[in-house]
């Protein structure tokens, strides 16, 4: 067991501090060949992309996660499968659309066959550790398949200025002890090769500091607020793994499980609705070098993408999936070249397949039947259709093109995409689970009373 055992004492990044050398396109290529590379996968609960400065937020909620960005890959548009994390994450980890993954409400489990990323690392010799703090993720669901430690890090008191700044928060600790858990990890253990996986999730509960508390007081501003906050937690981890000298021999991820609403679309929060806001989340990768430029891969991509793509970079088999590796793009975007312009090998933005969301509006409700809501996205065009409490099934169309923030309704001037993806979505539904029906469980009281905890809804 891990046991969350210092004080956690934040130190920001000078803002000249990058210890990896500079590396080259040639070098991306070779990481597969290094038989000392860790990884490292961060995933920051609730984090919408567009409030990061690196996807051209104009409030500096970021600088940290900006700095190193400008360094690594950066995805300009990427979906989540979900806005509920459970149904999110299980497609993550599966790289499987949620029909296929099987996970789309509260007591499903996922199956012992799902061939999860962690088995394959740990089959390769890493030695394979899980500090979450979101009960969604936790063992009783099927997510500590492959890790040799799952556990939720132990909460220290929290500290005064949180508490002034967060007067209702439950006494349920923040990111700090999991930063702090996997430092201490790796003082101990960080000589084998690893895998560490965070999931954070003080921006979840909007926690920040009286440092971090600089955007404002309304809701929006909080989510800002805290965005922030989780950006000095990451600070102190970069800062110590450079002083470690961690990040010469790490591949580092940065992804989120979903976004959040302001009422752009009538609606706050997440678990709800699969729009823009709810769904478009950030995917970095930091190598164990630096590239001059950053780069920018601009075709739409997916969270089922990440783990083929990362198992690719380490030249690792991946299973089968609704995903498929980005490396190709990587490496030639690294080169210069332009989608649709002088590149072969990677499509136009606007060319992918079809991308998906889906969410089960009855997730925390067992006695009702399923009313699925699915997002199809395909190039501007977003595609949602949801089915209401009273029955009604409503059908959606945006163009991102002359709507970015995809607020204009376009079902009735555009019949023709409208009815294409309609099909495209009555086809996805169709799929069967790969490992068939999921398991379920019997959620106990205090499983259900930590969930509550953090907001869910459940029964």
């Amino acid at each position: 067991m891990l046991v969350f055992l210092s004080t956690f004492v934040k130190v920001h990044m000078p803002g000249d501090w990058d210890p990896r050398p500079l590396g080259s396109v040639g070098d991306i290529a070779k990481l597969r060949q290094r038989g000392n590379l860790n990884v490292l996968f961060i995933l920051v609960d609730t984090l919408r992309a567009d409030r990061l400065g690196m996807y051209g937020y104009e409030r500096d909620t970021s600088p940290t996660l900006d700095r190193l960005a400008s360094s690594g890959v950066r995805f300009a548009r990427n979906l989540s499968q979900s806005s509920w994390t459970k149904a999110s994450m299980a497609s993550l980890w599966t790289s499987l659309y949620p029909t296929r993954s099987g996970i789309s409400r509260f007591d499903q489990v996922l199956p012992s066959d799902a061939s999860m990323p962690a088995e394959i690392l740990k089959s390769a010799g890493f030695h394979t550790i899980g500090l979450y703090r979101n009960g969604w993720v936790a063992p009783s669901f099927g997510f500590d398949q492959g890790f040799d430690v799952y556990e939720r890090p132990v909460a220290p008191p929290l500290d005064p200025k949180i508490r002034r700044e967060n007067p209702t928060l439950s006494d349920v600790g923040t990111d700090e002890s999991v930063i702090a858990t996997a430092m201490e990890f790796l003082r101990t253990q960080g000589h084998e090769r690893w895998f560490l996986y965070l999931h954070l999730m003080d921006l979840h509960e909007y926690i920040h500091d009286e440092e971090s508390a600089r955007f404002g007081t309304r809701y929006t501003d909080s989510y800002d607020n805290s965005i922030r906050w989780v950006d000095g937690v990451l600070s102190t981890l970069f800062a110590f793994l450079g002083d470690s000298g961690y990040l010469n021999n790490t591949l580092v991820i940065l992804a989120s499980d979903h976004g959040e609403g302001f009422g752009e679309h009538g609606f706050e929060g997440h678990a709800r609705k699969l729009y823009r806001e709810m769904t478009e989340v950030p995917w970095v990768l930091l190598f164990p070098f630096r590239l001059e430029p950053g780069v920018v891969v601009e075709s739409r991509t997916q969270n089922v993408d990440l783990w083929p793509t990362v198992l690719d970079i380490l030249g690792l088999p991946a299973p089968e999936s609704d995903g498929r590796s980005r490396l190709p793009e990587i490496l030639a975007s690294a080169r210069g070249e332009k989608p649709g312009v002088n590149s072969p090998t990677i499509e136009k933005p606007d060319g992918n397949s079809p991308a998906i969301s889906h969410l089960d509006q009855t997730w925390g409700r067992p006695h009702e039947t399923a009313r699925p809501t699915v997002a199809v996205v395909d190039g501007p065009l977003r595609y949602v259709r949801s089915q209401e409490d009273d029955g009604r099934t409503i059908e959606q169309l945006f163009d991102a093109t002359g709507d970015p923030a995809e607020l204009r309704d376009r079902a009735r001037e555009d019949k023709e995409s409208l009815e294409r993806l309609s099909k495209v979505a009555d086809e996805y539904l169709e799929k069967e689970p790969r490992w068939g029906k999921a398991p379920t469980k019997t959620i106990s009281e205090i499983e259900l009373g930590q969930l509550r905890a953090l907001g869910y809804a459940v029964p």
